[in-house]
This record gives C-alpha cells, structure tokens and sequence, in this order.
C-alpha cells in the first residue's frame, strides 16, 4: 500500500519520497518516471498519482549532467525585432519535439552579439541558432568549428564553413508584394529600404525586379529606411514633404511599416484609401485587429522546424555540406491597408 508520509514542508520532493508515497521501490518509480518500459499499468498510475500528490518533478538538470549533455539549443535574437518574438516562440515548440530545451540570449543596443553569443556557449548550449546575425562570415565559420551553428533569415554568400542556413526567399516575397499592389492599379510604387540589415538586398532586388518586370522601371524608387518603427516614420515624412507622393509603400518590415501608418494616421491621410501600405514579416503586430497589416508572411513554423532538424542532425553526426541552404518561399497575406487607389 502506499506510504501516507508527507514531504517536509519547504523541502522538494526527492524521488525516494515518490517511491515511499507510491509503495514502490525506487527503481520502479525511477522507470516509471522516465518513460521506461516494464512497469506495469496499475504501478505506472500509483506512481503518477503520488507524483501529482506530493508535487514531484524530475530533476532534468542533474540527468543531464550525469550524462554529460545540456540539450540545449542557443538562440540569439534581436529584442527590438517582432518577428524575433514570433520565431522564438516557434523555436521552443520545434526543440521540445525534438528533445531539446531552448536558452536565450538578447542583443540589444547595450548587448552586442558577440556578448549574446558568449553567453550562450557559457551555459553549455550544444548549438547555436542565431536569427539574423550581422557577425562576418569568417566569424561565423569560427563558431561552427567549435559547435553547430544555423543563421536564421540571412543569405551568406559565400556559405560559411560548417554553418547552415535557414531562410525565406526574401526577393521572391518582395515581387509577390509588388505584384500585388499593380494588380490593384497601383504604379507609382515606393519601397522603403531595410539599409544593410540581413534580406534588405534581397528585398531590395526583388521589388527592382518586379517594377521592371511590369514595365515600371521608370517608377522604381527606394527610400532609406531601417529596420525600426522610427526608421518607418522617418521615411514617411519624406515622402509626405512631397507634392507628389506615391499611392504605395512596401515598407522593409512590418515594424517600419508601423511607424509608416503612425506617421500617415497623424497627417490624417487615410490608409488605405489615399494610400497603400504593405509590410514584410507578418509578425505578431501585423495580425493585431486595429493595425490589420497587408504583409508578406514569413512561414515561421517551417523555418523553425527546419533550423532545429539541422542542428540537431549536426549533433547526432547525421548532417552533411551539401545543400546547407535551406530557402523557404514566403506568401502575401492581404489584409485591410491596400486598396485600388482612388481613380483607378
């Protein structure tokens, strides 16, 4: 029968408390608690219940040490970045059903990436998953020669050694964007740059290609931006100190693309009816109903997935160096800030 003794107040239940609240041997309630076959049906429940009962969680760290891995991935991510949030949060999902726990570590303008980094190999992660780093190459290369690394939403040309690559085809997402909006009627389209952040060329070089593809080279126009509501914002007061200004704005990224309508919504020019406006990303931001953002949706499970099964391919001795790049395609998600404009 099981044992009616109670834990110790203040004290974590130990796995001997789980065997003598269950009646069972410590073995037992060690298999059981594992996930181990041979207990049966009835002991396998006795033991769950006590577990439930006196509180009892195994100690993950401790088997972890006895067996000489962390199972950690590392993942460095940018705070003021939205879509940062969103991929982490796909991350952790990915990790966990692979066996994997997750540890953060923030860049920031007080944190550079190479503290992030530091970090994380300090706390015994055994691979790293950085989301659109802006290290060199060659310091990249010297990272995956001492673990798996995967750079998440950057091209890398030339590919580092030993560093796989996870990404949306960011030029391909600008074209769909573009397109979208000269199905509309729109011509006089602007793209507001994204500077030398990771997958602005691309998305610079996809929205060139469409115009021209339109017959629209003679309209083609980028705008300095960035990768901020501010940079967002900047760049709309340009174009409103215009005597002409465009009928659409493909902004870099759905948080310029806030500071765009901020900036549009205080001048009082209604989106979208004088004006279009079209993000990059689908962030959490994008989808918020008062904002209802016309985007280009990042497939953020998919790439997640895809960067944990790399690294832990890496891990497990499974990975090779061909085809290192994985490129996922985007899709526009129209919502409620394009329109045909007025006229059309």
């Amino acid at each position: 029968m099981p044992s009616s003794s109670a834990v110790p107040d203040g004290k974590r239940p130990t796995l001997n408390d789980l065997a003598a609240r269950a009646g069972v041997s410590v073995a037992l309630a060690s298999m059981v608690m594992r996930g181990a076959k041979g207990p049966s049906a009835a002991s396998r429940e006795r033991v769950l219940q006590a577990a439930r009962e006196i509180g009892y969680r195994p100690d993950s760290r401790a088997r972890l040490l006895r067996s000489n891995r962390s199972y950690l991935l590392g993942v460095q991510f940018d705070l003021q970045q939205p879509f940062h949030a969103d991929l982490v949060e796909a991350l952790y999902a990915a990790a966990g059903s692979a066996g994997y726990q997750i540890a953060l570590s923030a860049v920031a303008p007080s944190r550079g990436e190479q503290h992030a980094v530091e970090s994380l190999l300090s706390d015994r992660c055994e691979a790293l998953i950085l989301l659109s780093p802006h290290v060199p190459v060659t310091r990249l290369a010297e990272l995956a020669a001492q673990l798996p690394v995967i750079s998440m939403a950057r091209r890398l040309r030339p590919l580092a050694d030993g560093v796989d690559v996870v990404r949306t085809a960011d030029d391909e997402g600008a074209r769909q964007a573009v397109d979208h909006l000269v199905a509309l009627g729109h011509r006089d389209i602007v793209h507001i740059d994204g500077g030398r952040a990771p997958g602005a060329a691309d998305r610079r070089r996809g929205y060139r290609a469409a115009m021209k593809l339109h017959g629209l080279d003679g309209q083609v126009r980028v705008v300095p931006g960035g990768l901020t509501e501010d940079h967002g914002a900047a760049a709309a007061r340009t174009l409103l100190a215009e005597a002409a200004g465009p009928t659409a704005v493909l902004a870099f990224n759905d948080h310029c693309a806030i500071g765009v309508l901020d900036t549009l919504l205080r001048a009082r020019i209604p989106v979208p009816e004088e004006i279009s406006v079209v993000g990059f990303d689908d962030s959490h931001l994008a989808r918020l109903a008062h904002v209802a953002l016309t985007t280009v949706g990042q497939q953020v499970a998919e790439l997640a997935h895809l960067a944990v099964s790399r690294a832990v391919a890496r891990l497990d001795g499974r990975a090779t160096d061909d085809g290192r790049e994985a490129v996922v395609a985007p899709q526009l998600v129209v919502r409620g800030t394009t329109r045909s404009p007025r006229g059309s």
